[in-house]
């Protein structure tokens, strides 16, 4: 019995410390939105600020002290990013079904008596599962050889299936819209996302003999840059998040599009398709008047891994903002404890798009075996082509603060 009582006081000594330690910098979140309990209200109005606002101050005015405060931080930041930007992105339907195999996924979902349906196909690496994964969005671009002979499986995710391009605001198409309405004003980077969240609720009810739920990341080129950028931005599951080439509309940060010279405008990247959400046509002639901006997005991920990949060579790409949100979204990692979690690459030889580069592939590898494989330690690193290289000092008038670890 005194042996048994001793057990059990360690048992509980354990789980209290356990309960109180801060989660690992590169671990995923159990769940989409792991604020979705933190209380949110909006402000009507925001003056406007040219330079980029601070992303540690709350909307009440007082500022982030302590690195648990980011969780609710970052949902005031999902909030504003959905009303300004994205448009909503809806959490988990009422019903989610699917299969997983060893060669496709099928997602079949139902909300309000609506229904719809969807599919990827999965490429396995050699080797005896299960693996992890990485949803590459639209099919190129990405480097799945490299991906796949990483140890991680690849998910090809047509995302044209659940946000259709071609279509005006008030008659979109795909999946997405077949639930939430053709005159929804969400754009179509979220309604990729919630594409991407969907796979992930089936792999996740799926058992795990083939994927691994909690070993997902995602990448995509150019528009499907946009697209990963928002999906992993938007939900916590995602461990690796890998936007290639992604320029207006993606990583760059907002403010600094208008003064790049041979970026694609704010109008453009709206007009164009409706990628953005709606709402967002209100700011492309004003990108001061947001209250956020794209380097908070970055912080939406921190602390997860991140490995930004931009192309100095093309002028309509803007790498220059785009080196801009990566390093002000670093300072958010680096706040957070996770410094080493942030990886942002511009410096590469290649200038056509979405080339598979090699100046790339070390640091994918070292990404996915940290954070899917998690059987890698390698730091991460910021390389910023001197061809577009932008200065945060230009943009901030904020600094970083201490965080408390409590």
């Amino acid at each position: 019995m005194i042996v048994l009582l001793a057990i059990v006081a360690l048992v509980i000594a354990g789980v209290v410390q356990v309960a109180g330690r801060i989660p690992s910098a590169a671990a995923a979140a159990g769940v989409e939105d792991d604020g979705a309990d933190c209380p949110v209200t909006l402000p009507g109005s925001t003056p406007a600020n040219s330079k980029l606002p601070d992303p540690f101050t709350k909307l009440d005015g007082t500022r982030v002290t302590a690195k648990s405060d980011w969780r609710c931080r970052r949902e005031e930041i999902k909030k504003l990013a959905e009303r300004y930007v994205y448009g909503t992105k809806p959490g988990k339907p009422e019903s989610v079904t699917g299969t997983v195999s060893s060669s496709g996924i099928t997602v079949n979902v139902s909300q309000n008596g609506k229904s719809a349906s969807f599919s990827a196909g999965v490429q396995l690496p050699s080797g005896i599962g299960p693996f992890p994964a990485v949803v590459v969005i639209g099919g190129f671009g990405a480097d799945t050889s490299t991906i796949r002979s990483s140890g991680a499986a690849v998910i090809s995710y047509d995302p044209l299936a659940v946000g259709k391009e071609g279509t005006g605001r008030n008659n979109k198409q795909g999946a997405f819209y077949s639930i939430y309405g053709a005159t929804s004003g969400t754009g179509l980077l979220a309604a990729w996302s919630w594409g991407v969240s969907r796979i992930i609720d089936v792999v996740e009810q799926s058992g795990g003999t083939v994927l691994k739920a909690d070993a997902m990341g995602v990448t995509g080129c150019s528009r499907y840059g946009k697209g990963a950028f928002a999906a992993g931005a938007f939900d916590q599951r995602i461990a690796l998040t890998m936007p290639i080439e992604s320029g207006s509309g993606g990583a760059p940060i907002f403010r600094g599009i208008p003064g790049e010279s041979g970026a694609q405008p704010l109008s453009s990247a709206y007009s164009e398709q409706p990628w953005l959400g709606d709402a967002f046509g209100s700011f492309t002639g004003n990108p001061a008047a947001l209250p956020m901006d794209t380097h908070e997005v970055v912080g939406m991920i921190a602390p997860r891994g991140l490995f930004v990949m931009e192309n100095p060579h093309i002028d309509w790409l803007a790498a220059k903002s785009g080196s801009v949100a990566a390093l002000g979204g670093a300072e958010i990692y680096k706040a957070l404890g996770a410094g080493d979690d942030i990886t942002y690459w511009s410096d590469v030889q290649d200038g056509n798009h979405c080339a598979v580069r090699s100046e790339w592939q070390t640091p994918l590898r070292q990404n996915i075996q940290k954070y899917l494989l998690k059987s890698g330690n390698a730091a991460g690193t910021i390389r910023i082509s001197s061809r577009k290289a932008g200065s945060l000092a230009d943009w901030r008038t904020w600094q970083t603060p201490a965080l408390s670890d409590g």
